[in-house]
């Protein structure tokens, strides 16, 4: 290679080279890192000493945990509720969080990186039989709808998802607040049991190595299933950004999951598609560690999402979402929700970890 190339070469290395943050000249306050609980991970209504869960949606905004009344006392209601916010418009950059955004073909660029490095991880063999165990540190917000936020403390959280085709009604369990949560879904009281199939919103390892490895097919792919899914709802047409849409889809699909290597890579090239896709090149996950963010403004609700990967390896790390201006839920560079992936694995049964030896 020559490094004395000129014209658009030279403008792109340039771009890349903005990509990764130099030297911090100091370390972010402490709590600032570990700041809010993820909430998007499930709906949970403690029954007694029985929880069933549904298992968590793939939702096209972050959400607001609000407490239940009671809850000091012992008892878990968790209730999510999806948040709009379309009050003026969206800021130009994410100044607030101290982080740099290049443009469009930067995170082509680098989202073309990313891909390859997926690439070429390791395939595994996953059977029906198994689960997929995912270990994490989430943060989240409290507060009440319609209001203003509060940060919460993180939490480790440890999630088995079952690999079975279905239609499963035993989707899987959390672990979380010393406590776990069976996700069990189609058995609402007097009618019959319907399960959950494989799919995009229970993505097993199968289902996800079926997904077309072709990044336009599986762009197309995943809009007809996002629709389908919004149909399936009556969401109002308004309501709807396929861009914003599809961008969320993909972070759903990284984020409590063990990847097929071609599709990680189909993924992360479909995602370089993505109108509005940029780059933080500087992003602090849930546990505190600084990387380049991948990132899209939801211009609808005013706040930003950006996966965040190792600046050296481009290992995917984790995810930050905060408020891009001021709104009813807070001021411009609120955090909404922080997480970091600590551990994935596939295990032959629930509560089974990995070895630490392997």
């Amino acid at each position: 290679m020559n490094d004395r190339t000129s014209g658009p070469e030279q403008a792109e290395r340039e771009e890349l080279a903005l990509l990764l943050p130099g030297p911090a000249e100091r370390d972010l306050p402490p709590g600032r890192h570990l700041h809010h609980k993820d909430t998007l991970m499930r709906l949970i209504d403690r029954d007694g000493e029985r929880a069933t869960a549904r298992p968590r949606p793939r939702l096209l905004r972050p959400a607001v945990l609000l407490p239940a009344a009671g809850l000091a006392l012992g008892g878990v209601l968790l209730t999510t509720l999806a948040v709009t916010g379309r009050d003026g418009a969206p800021a130009p950059s994410a100044s607030a969080t101290g982080s740099r955004s290049t443009g469009p073909r930067g995170a082509a660029v680098l989202l073309d990186r990313i891909a390859t490095v997926a690439g070429k991880s390791d395939e595994r063999a996953v059977t029906g039989a198994q689960f997929v165990y995912v270990r994490t540190l989430q943060s989240g917000n409290e507060g009440e709808f319609g209001g203003p936020v509060k940060a919460t403390e993180p939490a480790e959280r440890e999630v088995w998802m079952s690999q079975k085709a279905g239609p499963v009604i035993d989707v899987g369990l959390i672990h979380e607040d010393d406590a776990y949560y069976p996700i069990e879904v189609g058995v609402p009281d007097g009618e019959p049991a319907v399960g959950q199939p494989a799919g995009l919103n229970r993505p097993t390892y199968t289902w996800l190595a079926s997904l077309p490895t072709d990044p336009d097919a599986l762009l197309r792919r995943l809009t007809t299933e996002i629709t389908r899914d919004q149909d399936s709802r009556d969401t109002p047409a308004e309501d709807r950004d396929r861009a914003q849409d599809a961008f969320d889809a993909i972070g759903e699909l990284l984020r409590e999951t063990v990847m097929p290597p071609r599709t990680a890579a189909a993924l992360y090239k479909a995602a370089a598609r993505i109108p509005g896709v940029t780059v933080d090149s500087d992003a602090v996950d849930a546990a505190g560690r600084h990387g380049v963010g991948v990132a899209r403004d939801d211009v609808r609700t005013g706040w930003r999402t950006a996966w965040i990967f190792d600046s050296a390896t481009l290992e995917y790390l984790g995810e930050r979402t905060y408020l891009l201006r001021d709104t009813s839920m807070g001021r411009e560079g609120t955090l909404i929700h922080v997480s970091a992936v600590l551990e994935r694995a596939v295990v032959d049964a629930l509560r089974e970890r990995p070895s630490t030896t392997t």
